[in-house]
């Protein structure tokens, strides 16, 4: 199954800009917008010094992405601001994940992304105290009903959502990066130990380059949302392409750490996928290193055939028959990963048929 979307073409390939007609940006703007991605095109475009060949009407919609890009850039250098001066009394690191990390270390990944929160990893001993502190500097925990706040603090990795009462920011605070009733089980210790600390700010840190590599790769491949899929695989198309021009040894790296963390089935659909549809350059040898962690080959095939609908942008221009099978597909698969059979049942049956429903 091949991966033909317009989007992907011109990220990977920016100069074939030329060649689209006046409909061709029409349809190109809207995968962008759909995919959350239409700030990173025009920053591409924009590293490539090709906006000014592009039409006057799609041109005003590109640079109009690259403002709402750079203004919420401001906007998470601020809130991460807001967020360590709220913990400043508590003695444990901050880790910084996922998009707001890639801000602080003005990584490529971030030039023109979009962000919905601004996720933390802290030392489980310190989850309690974290969140009380960030409740006192106006901070509320989200999902009310009780089963919720069970689900979320028994056996999922993190906090439920917590919203700030005036900015109307999200905060997700994580003590893991997998549910500790998840089949893989990454060790938080060894992420803590190898984190990097942010130059300007105190017990700020974001994770090793190897293990932001893995936990993006974790995110998408273990979640089961995939709205922001493509997103997130461009995510990891830049990460893997930044550090391993770093770092000569960053693949042999990458792989070591993906066993010691229990991590190397992720990094193997990370790989596969990243060159697959982004034709990120991945070593032979690194690809044939990475194949300890694939599954079966009937698992891959099912795997090719729902992924490769699932990491298009959600637009009717790429949407099939099975995209929607897919999705749903995935979505049980996420939460089989995540829980054992009973828990998975019990959970499943009350969120059906127990749970309060919203009404009109």
């Amino acid at each position: 199954m091949t991966f033909c979307v317009l989007l992907t073409q011109v990220l990977v390939e920016p100069e074939s800009i030329s060649r689209l007609t006046l409909r061709d940006w029409d349809l190109l703007i809207r995968q962008a917008r759909h995919a959350n991605l239409l700030g990173r095109l025009a920053s591409k475009l924009a590293e490539r010094q090709l906006l000014a060949q592009v039409p006057a009407q799609p041109q005003s919609h590109l640079e109009a992405a690259l403002g709402v890009a750079h203004r919420q850039m401001l906007a998470v250098q601020w809130e991460v601001n807001r967020i360590m001066q709220a913990v400043a009394e508590i003695p444990a690191p901050i880790i910084l994940l996922k998009g707001a990390a890639y801000v602080i270390q003005q990584l490529p990944a971030a030039q023109g992304r979009m962000f919905s929160d601004v996720d933390i990893l802290v030392p489980k001993e310190r989850l309690d105290a974290v969140e009380m502190a960030l409740k006192m500097h106006g901070w509320i925990t989200t999902h009310h009903d009780a089963y919720d706040q069970r689900y979320y603090r028994t056996w999922m990795h993190e906090l439920p959502p917590m919203l700030h009462l005036t900015r109307q920011t999200l905060l997700d605070v994580h003590h893991t990066i997998l549910p500790e009733t998840a089949r893989l089980h990454p060790d938080p210790k060894k992420l803590l130990d190898r984190a990097v600390p942010v130059a300007g700010f105190k017990r700020l840190q974001v994770l090793a380059p190897t293990d932001m590599v893995l936990h993006s790769a974790t995110h998408l491949f273990h979640e089961g949302e995939f709205k922001n899929g493509l997103r997130d695989l461009t995510d990891l198309d830049a990460l893997l392409r930044h550090f391993s021009q770093q770092e000569e040894a960053f693949w042999e790296m990458l792989l070591d750490r993906a066993k010691q963390l229990d991590l190397t089935r992720p990094l193997y659909y990370a790989l596969r996928y990243t060159t697959r549809i982004l034709h990120t350059h991945v070593p032979a040898v690194a690809q044939q290193a990475a194949s300890i962690g694939a599954p079966g080959w009937v698992t891959i095939k099912l795997m090719d055939a729902l992924l490769l609908h699932a990491l298009k942008p959600h637009h009717p221009s790429c949407d099939g028959w099975l995209t929607q099978p897919a999705l749903w597909m995935l979505f049980v698969r996420s939460h089989w990963l995540k829980m054992p059979p009973g828990l998975l049942f019990r959970h499943l049956l009350h969120k059906f048929f127990l749970s309060p429903k919203e009404t009109a």
